[in-house]
């Protein structure tokens, strides 16, 4: 198992902050707001919209707030004006960040994400700096006993999926942005349940972090990012050394 692979089987076994069902209601209908004021209340005309609700659907989002969500961003219902930001920042150990945010009010967001970073090594970095060792990518994540690996290479690649990677007993599924919705639903048609579903910043490379403490620096850092309300994903390098044993 790589040492990125072992850095998510660590936060799936400690159960990532994201999973506190209100997290991921208030995030998720950020979104499919941000979605509905951009594109329209539409869902077969707003591919974003679409994807948002898919989101919202497959984590038992109430029919009731999709909808009130949708009727925020088209006016229907009195809502606040989402402002979507990209802060690209350093940690401890070279790790690159990216942090995807829906904010209300960029100057209190700003600010509490440069806190968080300072507090433990981190910092912002300057535009594209960061963004270059990345790219947009889909990432689907689902338990290996589920189908075959044969069976699933079949199906994914049929669908329009990249790259299929084996970790942990685990599959990933990486597609590019325009591709991602058709696989998805390849996937779920054949009742295939998803970990993890989204388009996401995948890095073209990793950093390798072997010392104990900075590597618990990094992993805290990303926690407490995205602890934060405003924030809607993070991704990283980081790569934790094979001969690290964290407590």
């Amino acid at each position: 198992m790589s040492g990125h692979s072992k850095w998510a089987t660590i936060r799936r076994k400690k159960g990532a902050i994201d999973a506190k069902r209100g997290a991921i209601f208030t995030r998720i209908a950020k979104e499919i707001s941000v979605a509905a004021k951009e594109g329209g209340g539409d869902q077969e005309g707003n591919p974003r919209l679409r994807l948002a609700v898919t989101k919202a659907k497959a984590a038992n989002m109430p029919k009731d707030n999709i909808e009130r969500a949708i009727k925020k961003g088209t006016g229907g219902l009195e809502g606040m004006v989402y402002e979507e930001c990209l802060y690209e920042c350093y940690a401890p150990g070279g790790v690159a960040i990216m942090v995807d945010v829906l904010t209300d009010k960029k100057s209190r967001t700003t600010p509490e994400i440069k806190s968080i970073l300072t507090k433990l090594g981190g910092s912002l970095a300057n535009a594209g700096a960061v963004s270059r060792l990345f790219e947009r990518k889909g990432q689907l994540t689902l338990k290996a006993d589920q189908i075959s690996e044969e069976t699933l290479f079949d199906l994914a690649l049929g669908a329009g999926a990249e790259d299929i990677q084996v970790n942990d007993g685990m599959f990933v599924v990486l597609t590019s942005p325009a591709e991602y919705e058709a696989v998805q639903s390849a996937l779920s048609s054949k009742g295939l349940n998803m970990e993890e579903s989204e388009i996401k910043y995948i890095p073209m490379t990793t950093v390798e972090v072997n010392d104990k403490e900075t590597a618990e620096k990094v992993m805290k850092l990303i926690e407490n990012l995205e602890a934060n309300d405003d924030v809607q994903g993070v991704s990283s390098n980081f790569e934790l050394g094979e001969g690290v044993e964290l407590d």
